[in-house]
C-alpha cells in the first residue's frame, strides 16, 4: 500500500511540472529557466526517490541508497520551508501562478517526502561527512544560478538576485541560508541514525 501511496504522489508530481512546463514555457529561454528553479530540480529528484523506494525493497537498500533518499528528503523539506518563510505571495515571479501546481511543488510533496521518510525510515547509520556530501548540491546549484544569472540577466529567487540586492546582499542572505542548511542536514543525520535498525 506505501509503494501504491508513492506512486500516485509521483505521478501527481510529474502531472503538475508538466502541466506548468506547458501551459507557462512558451520561449526556449522560458523553458531553461524553469528547470533552473530548485524548487523543480528537487521535485524532480523527490519523484526520483519515491520511484526507487518503490522499486527497491526495504531489505536491499545500501547505505549509499539511503544518504541518496535522505538527500532528497533534505532538499524537499528546504524547498517546503525556503517557500513558506521566504516566497510566499511570489507565484507570479516564480512562474507558479497555477495554484493547484504551486500547492503541489512547494506544500504537498515536501510533506509528503518527509512523511515518507518518518514511517519507512533508512536501514542504515550514516557517517557524519554525509551531511557535506548533501550540501554539495544546494553549492553547486548556487554557482550554477550565479553564473547563468550573469549571462542571461535573469534570477529565479529574489535572495539570490544580483542585479536587485547586490552580491553583497546575495552572498549575505546565502551564507544564513547555507547556515540553515547544514543545521538541517546535522539535524535530518542524527534523526535517522537514531531511527536506523
Amino acid at each position: 500500500m506505501l509503494n501504491v501511496v508513492r506512486l500516485a504522489f509521483s505521478t501527481i508530481a510529474i502531472v503538475a511540472m508538466t502541466y506548468q512546463f506547458a501551459t507557462t514555457s512558451e520561449t526556449a529561454f522560458q523553458k531553461s529557466n524553469f528547470f533552473s528553479f530548485f524548487t523543480i530540480q528537487s521535485n524532480i529528484i523527490g519523484v526520483t526517490a519515491l520511484f526507487a523506494l518503490a522499486l527497491v525493497p526495504r531489505a536491499r537498500r545500501s547505505p549509499l541508497f539511503d544518504g541518496a533518499r535522505n538527500a532528497a528528503v533534505l532538499y524537499m523539506a528546504i524547498t517546503g520551508v525556503v517557500f513558506a518563510l521566504l516566497l510566499g505571495g511570489l507565484q507570479e515571479e516564480l512562474q507558479t501562478t497555477i495554484p493547484w501546481v504551486d500547492f503541489v511543488v512547494h506544500k504537498l510533496m515536501p510533506v509528503v517526502l518527509v512523511a515518507d521518510w518518518l514511517v519507512d525510515p533508512p536501514r542504515h547509520r550514516l557517517p557524519r561527512w554525509t551531511v557535506l556530501a548533501w550540501l554539495s548540491y544546494p553549492l553547486a546549484w548556487f554557482a550554477y544560478t550565479l553564473a547563468r544569472g550573469e549571462a542571461v540577466d535573469w534570477y529565479p529567487y529574489p535572495f539570490v538576485d544580483v542585479s536587485r540586492i547586490g552580491y553583497d546582499g546575495v552572498l549575505g542572505r546565502s551564507v544564513v541560508l547555507a547556515i540553515g542548511f547544514a543545521a538541517a542536514g546535522a539535524a535530518l543525520l542524527w534523526l535517522g541514525n537514531r531511527r536506523a535498525r
